[in-house]
């Protein structure tokens, strides 16, 4: 049988500029191979990814493809878990160097496969396409920023008309319902944080269906842009954890280092998932938990007009910074056109089966 994919970003563009989850891909204890895959641009390495994946899953492995938030159509890792194994981009904006090398970690080198004399030769080129792609997206946080000072606006508003008292309530019968009757555990359940959804040059891209495909139970908490969910996920979280259950916690892109939007407890096919303007969810949910029912609108009357406003411009904003990362991911393709012209691609497809066979396929199930 073949393989379950899923598909998550591990970093995302944000209103902080590029903000990186890489470390939660596959911890240095639980795995058995990392490879850290070098190179320039157009090297093929996310093709070197993609074959290896596909491959995987038709040998009956589960993979996780890890999407690239400056082109969501190519990959930045894949990790293979029954196998405890990940191919990872280590190249920039996301630096990945061997931490253990030789007992997990591996560097594969595709620079030993090109024509160095024929980069060279197009130096001044390389130079310009990476002051400019550096450039727009020096625009494109900018953009992102404002947009999150909007943010921010709407945030405040329905920060002062939400009843906490209630939303603590909601959470605490959510927690009743779903860890009540299971023992607090020695054993303190991890955290993996990632994204579910990236602000990339094909727009605002979300994967969040590929990750509770099959679930028994989802919760979906629904509320308008600028509400925060996470007061509810973050009580979740906790209980969970001090039960012993592993989970991954998907954060938003406007709030990268504190915001959650989703929450997935694998062992339980159980997840608490957000829902709003930017990723409407048609999933069928064990229940919808809509904070709009705990907003006191009569003191809200005076800002409907802020938070119309404010929303408006945040998308306009977002929209403008997206367009900077469209324009740097067309001069990504310039600049891979000096490098694609002197690899040997060949030569590249006969390492990568190598490498497959010797540490992924060596205890194949086929």
């Amino acid at each position: 049988m073949k393989g379950k994919e899923r598909h998550i970003f591990p970093g995302s563009n944000t209103p902080i500029g590029f903000f990186s989850y890489y470390q939660y891909i596959l911890d240095q204890q639980e795995a058995d191979r990392i490879l850290c895959l070098k190179g320039g641009p157009g090297v093929g390495k996310s093709t070197f990814m993609e074959l290896t994946a596909t491959e995987m899953l038709e040998e009956g492995y589960d993979v996780d493809f890890m999407h690239c938030s400056s082109d969501a159509d190519s990959l930045d890792g894949i990790v293979i878990k029954d196998l405890k194994i990940a191919l990872i981009d280590g190249t920039a904006p996301h630096v990945v160097d061997p931490k253990n090398p030789g007992a997990v970690d591996m560097i594969v080198n595709l620079g030993d496969f090109w024509n160095e004399e024929g980069i060279r030769v197009n130096k001044e080129d390389i130079l310009k396409c990476n002051r400019w792609i550096k450039f727009n997206f020096e625009k494109a946080y900018n953009y992102f920023g404002a947009a999150r000072k909007m943010y921010d606006n709407m945030n405040s508003i329905y920060e002062n008309a939400l009843d906490d008292v209630e939303i603590y309530k909601e959470a605490a019968r959510l927690v009743n319902i779903e860890f009540s009757h299971k023992e607090l555990s020695k054993r303190t359940g991890k955290v993996k944080k990632f994204f579910a959804s990236a602000l990339t040059p094909q727009g605002n891209v979300n994967y969040i269906d590929s990750l509770i495909d099959g679930f028994e139970k989802i919760y979906v908490v629904k509320g308008p842009v600028g509400i925060d969910g996470s007061k509810i996920l973050n009580i979740v979280k906790e209980n969970a954890k001090y039960r012993g259950f592993d989970m991954e916690c998907f954060f938003c892109p406007m709030v990268p280092e504190a915001k959650i939007e989703h929450i997935v407890i694998p062992d339980l096919k159980l997840a608490f998932v957000s829902s709003n303007y930017y990723h409407k969810l048609k999933v069928d949910a064990q229940e919808i938990i809509n904070l709009n029912d705990y907003i006191h609108w009569n003191g809200m009357c005076k800002y409907k007009e802020m938070i119309k406003d404010s929303e408006k411009l945040m998308d306009e904003l977002l929209n403008k910074g997206i367009k900077c990362i469209q324009s740097a991911k067309k001069i990504h393709d310039d600049l891979e056109s000096n490098y694609i012209p002197n690899m040997n691609f060949k030569a590249v497809e006969n390492y990568r089966k190598q490498i497959t066979k010797k540490y992924l396929l060596k205890n194949g199930r086929t």
